[in-house]
């Protein structure tokens, strides 16, 4: 493989044009490539320094700004830029929706080549700030310097941090000390934490030697007020880890489940872990339409609780239930979506390849009093068969919410088999959902489409979709 042109060329006053995908803006060179430079506005005329050169584009930031766009505000957030996270913050709300809605359509209409209605409004959300109801940090001995303490030279005593990673730097984590993506207490607990672990010596994790005593710190709260506190440790240290713990409990008395991992694997993802209660209950609850949702630590939940509620409202809206059908939730998850239409469904069969997730479905069904919803446990591409329909009866309506990578082939082709008289089709991934819409367009016709913003600040945009029989 030959060597990487990395050859670093100055582009003057050149105009950013708009915003591509995941968070970067869009510009042209004079002999017509592509520059995506993060940072920048749609609006800004800018000096771009290039950092990377491909065939059909380059890769650059800006290192001088001639003009700004009109579209810019003030980031609220003083890690903008470097945290990597909300990269859209410097960015006008009304124009982050307006490109939202634009990735949407130019997916659905590009890769799905599909005839489309017009498009409901994008459904902004109420809440800029502080919506997200998780968020996980990592602690790490080695920070992330800034440049001026890098010029500086100072001999900097304490590196300990507890934050994010460094976009593309596994190992290099940026101390926070405010986000913005969380309401309170979540900021006064991660801070208390590190403030006390570095008053008590107790080590931080470092990835590269695999050494250190606490890894990582998840916070979930939820719109009733309940917060699940989660510190992964590196090994046992029972003196030390109880330290931890007990400190967290006695200043957050309000935490209403306190857990922890002894985690000594090279990743810390949680869902091969054990994990052990604290203090507290194993999961904390929410509350959508008075109906109650256990939420463990493993469990997946829309992370914008108030904004999930708009989703799912539009889901059933677009499903027009009279009360007679039978539903299909496929992906369902912990079961909301099939909880939340089951008072206005005959029977809801809802199907999800993840164990746990049906075991919360059923004791949430349970819960709430819902019995007309059934839940089974499989791969939808193998559960999902003419003996399963046998079985459960054939769907009048079916809804689907798959991860990213859309629905795999073997699950369009049972859909189009079964032919039920609507599909709602609910998406993260507006790529992938056009492709699986494309596959379908023989025998369904899209006729409503409306994309929900979840995460402002960000480039993400969820997008429902009604598809109707020919």
């Amino acid at each position: 493989m030959g060597r990487k042109n990395t050859d670093k060329i100055i582009f003057k006053e050149v105009p950013v044009l708009d915003a591509g995908a995941k968070g970067v803006s869009v510009a042209k060179a004079e002999d017509g490539r592509v520059i995506f430079i993060p940072n920048v506005v749609p609006g800004d005329v800018v000096d771009v320094q290039t950092f990377k050169k491909r065939k059909s584009y380059f890769e650059g930031k800006a290192i001088h700004f001639h003009k700004l766009s009109e579209h810019r505000v003030e980031p609220q957030c003083k890690h903008f830029g470097v945290c990597g996270g909300c990269k859209w913050q410097n960015m006008k709300y009304s124009q982050q929706l307006f490109y939202k809605n634009n990735e949407v359509f130019n997916n659905l209409k590009r890769i799905g080549k599909i005839e489309l209605p017009e498009f409901e409004k994008i459904l902004g959300s109420e809440k800029q700030f502080f919506y997200r109801n998780k968020m996980e940090f990592s602690f790490s001995d080695s920070r992330w310097l800034t440049e001026n303490e890098i010029q500086n030279n100072d001999e900097i005593q304490n590196r300990n941090a507890l934050g994010f990673h460094i976009p593309k730097m596994w190992d290099k984590i940026l101390d926070i000390e405010k986000c913005h993506l969380q309401q309170d207490p979540s900021n006064a607990i991660r801070n208390s934490i590190k403030e006390f672990a570095n008053q008590n010596d107790i080590p931080f994790f470092n990835a590269r030697n695999h050494e250190g005593l606490l890894r990582t710190l998840m916070i979930r709260t939820s719109s009733i007020g309940e917060i699940m506190v989660l510190i992964q440790f590196f090994k046992e240290d029972k003196k030390q880890r109880e330290l931890v713990l007990n400190f967290l409990s006695e200043k957050f008395p309000e935490i209403t489940s306190l857990l922890y991992v002894i985690n000594g694997k090279a990743n810390d993802t949680l869902y091969d872990q054990d994990i052990k209660l604290f203090k507290g209950r194993e999961y904390i609850l929410e509350e959508m339409e008075g109906l109650q949702f256990s939420i463990n630590a493993k469990s997946f939940y829309q992370t914008n609780s108030e904004q999930a509620y708009e989703l799912y409202k539009i889901t059933r809206e677009f499903a027009g239930l009279t009360g007679n059908e039978i539903v299909y939730d496929l992906y369902t998850g912990t079961g909301t979506i099939a909880q939340f239409v089951s008072k206005k469904a005959k029977k809801v069969i809802g199907v999800e390849a993840v164990p746990e997730a049906i075991a919360d479905a059923k004791q949430n069904a349970k819960r709430n009093n819902i019995t007309n919803c059934e839940f089974f446990v499989g791969d939808m591409k193998d559960v999902f068969n003419a003996d399963f329909i046998a079985t459960h009866g054939k769907p009048d309506i079916i809804i689907t919410d798959p991860p990213r990578d859309g629905m795999h082939a073997a699950v369009v082709e049972q859909i189009m088999k079964i032919t039920p008289e609507k599909v709602v089709y609910v998406s993260c991934n507006s790529a992938t959902q056009a492709r699986d819409l494309a596959l379908m367009d023989s025998l369904y016709k899209v006729t409503r489409v409306r994309p929900v913003d979840m995460f402002p600040q960000t480039h993400h945009v969820e997008n429902v979709v009604l598809l109707e029989k020919r």
